[in-house]
């Protein structure tokens, strides 16, 4: 499918830079790997006016962890995250998250950035981002801004940044003893969209956070399944307690993917398989990391 409109195109050399191209052009889009965007021009989701390349901004492809937390920069690609040793050592669980993610030729391109500045209902960063209590940076004309994830996605597609700004990196905390499990439901092996997916973070002492993708308009974090299970002793009936809360939770609707029953039903095994795989991880066994639970 061609591109039928015409846009300016600027490649910025610096931060500052960019962000004032961003000022000058209000409708322009943020080009870093480009799998949506110029998917979403060629449809005409998006008609910018013009795009602003920022691959050639560095400081923007660092991975770093300081004072318990994990900096993932703008222009750092599934690939890269799947690659890394910090975040091999650090929180396994993102790698088992950017494995699903499209097929190697789109991880080699696609950032997490771009992933949840998309906002995508299914988009697979979004529910691991939410159950780790992530911020996103973002810079502008008038200096740095920091928004809570619970603060980011306002709707499928949209999201609390503002014209002008440009996302810097993300910053997950990490806690001190913790592991997780993502469980993404597809239609088939391979490159996939999600028909549903959920992140759950097991924490020692503290209990877990649960949150879904692809079964809302936008992540949903399961704070009464949270609250629910607090610091207790997993059992099998607790289990089965917050599984019957996941209905409540999620809002799931029928389309070209899967119906809500199926998804509301297969979330419900999900959330089972994906908790008692957090809990065997955080004790050091369990399935590896990237071993599907489905």
């Amino acid at each position: 499918m061609p591109i039928l409109h015409d846009f300016g195109y600027f490649k910025p050399k610096t931060i500052p830079e960019a962000v004032r191209l961003l000022s000058q052009h209000k409708k322009a889009k943020v080009l870093a790997g480009g799998t949506d965007i110029i998917n979403e021009i060629k449809e005409e989701i998006a008609v910018p006016e013009a795009l602003i390349d920022i691959k050639g901004l560095t400081p923007l492809k660092k991975i770093e962890f300081k004072n318990n937390k994990l900096s993932i920069g703008a222009l750092v690609t599934f690939s890269e995250i799947i690659e890394s040793a910090t975040i091999k050592k650090r929180l396994p669980v993102l790698i088992e998250v950017a494995r699903t993610v499209g097929s190697v030729g789109i991880r080699n391109r696609a950032t997490m950035v771009g992933n949840i500045c998309s906002a995508v209902p299914c988009m697979d960063s979004g529910p691991l981002l939410s159950a780790y209590d992530s911020t996103i940076i973002v810079r502008g004309l008038k200096g740095q801004r920091r928004i809570p994830i619970s603060e980011w996605f306002c709707g499928p597609r949209k999201t609390s940044l503002k014209a002008g700004e440009l996302v810097t990196a993300v910053e997950i905390p990490l806690p001190k003893k913790h592991a997780g499990c993502y469980a993404k439901l597809g239609r088939y092996s391979g490159a996939d969209l999600a028909q549903a997916s959920v992140l759950v973070l097991a924490i020692a002492g503290e209990g877990f956070r649960v949150a879904f993708g692809s079964v809302g308009p936008t992540p949903i974090r399961a704070l009464e399944i949270e609250n629910l299970l607090g610091k207790k002793v997993l059992e099998e009936n607790l289990i089965s307690q917050a599984a019957k809360l996941v209905v409540k939770t999620i809002k799931p609707i029928t389309d070209i993917r899967a119906t809500k029953e199926y998804r509301l039903h297969m979330c419900e095994i999900m959330f089972e398989r994906a908790i008692r795989a957090a809990v065997s991880r955080l004790e050091g066994k369990g399935p590896e990391y990237c071993t599907s639970v489905i």
